[in-house]
């Protein structure tokens, strides 16, 4: 009788303790399918961007120009001992694609203007002056460049609405030289200076130069389909001619007289990228 008492007894308990099992399996099954969505995915498709930029650190080479002998023929080339490139602000607008959450691409049209100050002093006498007499130059020019850019973009992983990027672009700058202004002042040194200073224009020239840009930033989410970006770039564009001969070129001087070292540009920017969809 023990035996069956024990039987009983191990039963019961089974059964007591199935009651919450089968409950817990009754409230799964009648609980709500759960489903793991897929992680967010990044907008894509076109957008417009515009941006303001500060350009207060600049390389602008070793700027030079050249004086013309007309009575051997002869050129002597004269760097600028100093030289300034003012103006740092720009502009740029531009469309682009977001082609995948971490590669976008856009094309860019740049603005920007500046003005040229340079000083040199020459060997050679001023024109009209005496032997053993010097020249000191006095240059100022300005310009302005438009340059159109191919861009290509790399976004890194969003962290509250904030999304890292490295960029590089390629393209090409219109730098428009106007008119330079040259005047020429006699140093006495071991002769006699006669007369007053001297002025004298030059023709600017304007050439299409090659153009290379990297960029490094992050981008911040206002909304769903506008971007605060804020970020740096460093731009150089080629070398290229700054203005021409002026009178030497009717005793015989050609080509340019003035040449620019090209122009490296570091800038800070900041603006707005709308996606359209």
């Amino acid at each position: 009788m023990e035996w069956r008492n024990g039987i009983c007894g191990a039963a019961f308990i089974g059964l007591f303790l199935s009651g919450p099992a089968l409950a817990a399996d009754e409230a799964l099954i009648d609980a709500p399918e759960i489903t793991i969505a897929r992680e967010a995915t990044g907008s894509s498709g076109l957008y417009l961007r515009g941006d303001i930029g500060y350009g207060g650190w600049r390389d602008e080479g070793d700027p030079s120009y050249r004086t013309f002998d007309a009575g051997t023929g002869s050129y002597s080339n004269i760097p600028f001992d100093g030289a300034r490139f003012g103006k740092p602000l720009s502009g740029t607008i531009g469309l682009g694609y977001q082609i995948t959450d971490t590669f976008r691409a856009d094309l860019t049209a740049d603005y920007f203007e500046g003005r040229f100050d340079g000083s040199s002093l020459g060997a050679n006498p001023c024109a009209g002056q005496g032997a053993g007499t010097s020249c000191a130059f006095s240059t100022t020019a300005d310009f302005s460049a438009l340059g159109l850019m191919a861009n290509a973009y790399v976004d890194f992983g969003t962290l509250a609405g904030f999304t890292p990027y490295l960029g590089a672009g390629i393209g090409a700058t219109n730098l428009r030289w106007n008119t330079a202004f040259a005047s020429e002042s006699c140093v006495a040194g071991g002769g006699a200076c006669a007369g007053a200073p001297a002025t004298t224009s030059f023709d600017g020239r304007d050439s299409w130069r090659f153009t290379y840009a990297l960029m490094a930033g992050v981008s911040y989410d206002l909304s769903d389909r506008l971007k605060l970006d804020v970020g740096y770039r460093y731009s150089h564009i080629g070398d290229g001619e700054m203005f021409g001969f002026g009178a030497e070129a009717l005793a015989g001087a050609s080509g340019a007289k003035g040449f620019d070292d090209g122009l490296s540009r570091h800038e800070i920017r900041a603006g707005l990228r709308f996606s359209f969809w």
